[in-house]
C-alpha cells in the first residue's frame, strides 16, 4: 500500500537517491537490492529496474573464488564498484566497506570511504557495524558519506559469531534493537538486517524511522536484497534457506558451453555464416 502524498513512484524515478529511499519507508512502499560486481550484470539490473545495485564484499567469494568475505581488499573491490557505477542510469550503488578497512579509527573510516566514493565512483557505503561503531558512522556523515549500517549476522565477524548463524534469537534481540537505535542516531540513512527473526526484525523496522533491508530477516522490511549469483541459480552447493532461486543460471550456462565445444569438437562452428 502507498501514500497518495507521494508524487512520483519509486518506480518512475529516473536516478534512485537516498531521499527516495527513504520516503519509500515513510509510504510504505518496497524497493529492491540486489549485489553487483561488473558491467553486464549491473546493465540488466538497472534495466529490469532494480532500485539498489550493491558491491559487495561478497565479491570475496563470488568473484575472487575465497571461502568467505573476509579476504578481500578495499584495492579489489573499488574497480568492480566503479564498473557497476559507470554501467548504469538509474540505481543507487551502494559499496561494501571490506573487512580491515574501517575497524582502526574513524580516520581510517573516512579514508576508506573517500576512496571508494573518489575511485569506486560509489554513492554511499555499507558498513558491518553494532553500537560500538555509531562514532565511525557519525564521523562518515559529517564527512558527507552517506552510510547504510549493517547487523545482524555480520560475514566480517565469521569467526566470531561461530559461523553463519541466526543472530538477535532470545535476550540477544536487545542487543540488536540497541544497536539499530544507535546506528540511527548516529546518522546512518538505511538499515541492512541479516538473518535475523522476523519478530525482531519487525520490531526493529517499527522503531526506527530509516529505511531497512531484510536477507533472511522476513518480510516486514522497507527492501530485500539477495546476492545475484544466489537469486539466478549461478552458484554451487545448496543455497541459504532465505534465498529464492528465480532462474538457474548454472545449468543454462552449462548448457551452452557443452554445446559449443561438442560443436568446435565435430567441425559444425563455425560455418559460412560465422566467417568473413
Amino acid at each position: 500500500m502507498t501514500d497518495s502524498s507521494r508524487t512520483v513512484p519509486l518506480a518512475d524515478v529516473k536516478h534512485v537517491r537516498i531521499r527516495h529511499l527513504q520516503e519509500a519507508k515513510r509510504v510504505r512502499e518496497r524497493f529492491v537490492m540486489l549485489t553487483a560486481y561488473e558491467q553486464y550484470a549491473a546493465e540488466i539490473f538497472d534495466q529490469a529496474g532494480i532500485d539498489v545495485l550493491l558491491v559487495g564484499d561478497s565479491a570475496s567469494n563470488n568473484v575472487y573464488g575465497h571461502k568467505n568475505s573476509i579476504p578481500v581488499t578495499l584495492d579489489q573491490l573499488i574497480p568492480l564498484c566503479a564498473a557497476v557505477t559507470r554501467s548504469v542510469q538509474r540505481p543507487l550503488v551502494v559499496a561494501d566497506l571490506p573487512f580491515g578497512s574501517f575497524e582502526v579509527s574513524t580516520s581510517q573510516a573516512v579514508e576508506s570511504s573517500v576512496r571508494l566514493m573518489k575511485e569506486g565512483l560509489a554513492h554511499a557505503v555499507k558498513m558491518e557495524s553494532t553500537k560500538h561503531f555509531a562514532p565511525h558512522v557519525s564521523a562518515l556523515t559529517n564527512a558527507g558519506i552517506p552510510v547504510m549500517a549493517h547487523i545482524g549476522f555480520t560475514a566480517q565477524r565469521e569467526h566470531q559469531l561461530g559461523g553463519y548463524r541466526v543472530q538477535g534469537r532470545g535476550d540477544d534481540a536487545k542487543r540488536l534493537m540497541e544497536d539499530a537505535l544507535a546506528l540511527q542516531e548516529a546518522g546512518a540513512f538505511c538499515l541492512l538486517m541479516e538473518m535475523i527473526p522476523e519478530d525482531v526484525a519487525t520490531g526493529i523496522d517499527a522503531a526506527v524511522d530509516i529505511p531497512t533491508i531484510g536477507i533472511g530477516a522476513g518480510a516486514s522490511t522497507t527492501g530485500q536484497v539477495l546476492v545475484w549469483q544466489d537469486m539466478a541459480g549461478l552458484g554451487s552447493g545448496k543455497p541459504f534457506t532465505f534465498v529464492k532461486q528465480y532462474a538457474n543460471l548454472r545449468e543454462d550456462l552449462t548448457k551452452a558451453a557443452q554445446a559449443f565445444a561438442k560443436e568446435v569438437r565435430q567441425g559444425a562452428f563455425p560455418t559460412l555464416d560465422h566467417t568473413f
